[in-house]
């Protein structure tokens, strides 16, 4: 099953980055160590940049756009001795194929068409578990229901029976 996810953040690391992507409907993150020139590649999309010649996402953005073909999604879809693998999905003349990539360079196109990211649901189960922050919107709720509590209703779970062993 293919679980739908956003670019959470891209960090630099050195002379690496770490592109973190996020799923959509779920509390679940992935963080892929990606190198730097396709980390640049991607920071320079995400910041609005353009140089007078076309980079290499560009320029393969600009082949599909010229052949009308059209990236449907990209997938990454394996971990395998600690190695992401991804698919391209391409549409072109009514047929689609799987192109088989590296997700950095994949996920740097992907965000070039606008096209949708997914992750295949066993290499989430595959990966240790890394849950996102809390949200903005779950802060405030929290800091709400702080507002609204009464002293009686931290302590009215001490007065209860422990269940019985």
């Amino acid at each position: 099953m293919l679980k739908p996810v956003n670019l959470y953040s891209l960090v630099a690391l050195g002379s690496q980055y770490v592109v973190v992507l996020e799923e959509i409907d779920g509390p679940r993150l992935i963080p892929i160590w990606i190198g730097p020139a396709e980390g640049n590649s991607i920071a320079m999309h995400l910041n609005h940049m353009t140089l007078p010649r076309p980079m290499t996402h560009d320029l393969i953005v600009n082949l599909l756009a010229k052949l009308n073909a059209k990236i449907s999604k990209v997938v990454i879809t394996k971990l395998k001795e600690s190695t992401f693998y991804a698919s391209i999905f391409v549409n072109c003349q009514g047929e689609t194929e799987e192109i088989d990539a590296r997700p950095s360079d994949s996920i740097a196109i992907a965000l070039r068409c606008s096209a949708p990211l997914f992750v295949d649901e066993e290499l989430f189960q595959q990966c240790e578990p890394l849950l996102k922050p809390i949200s903005r919107e779950e802060l405030d709720e929290f800091k709400t229901k702080l507002t609204d509590l009464k002293p009686e209703d931290i302590y009215k779970d001490l007065k209860k029976q422990p269940p019985d062993p």
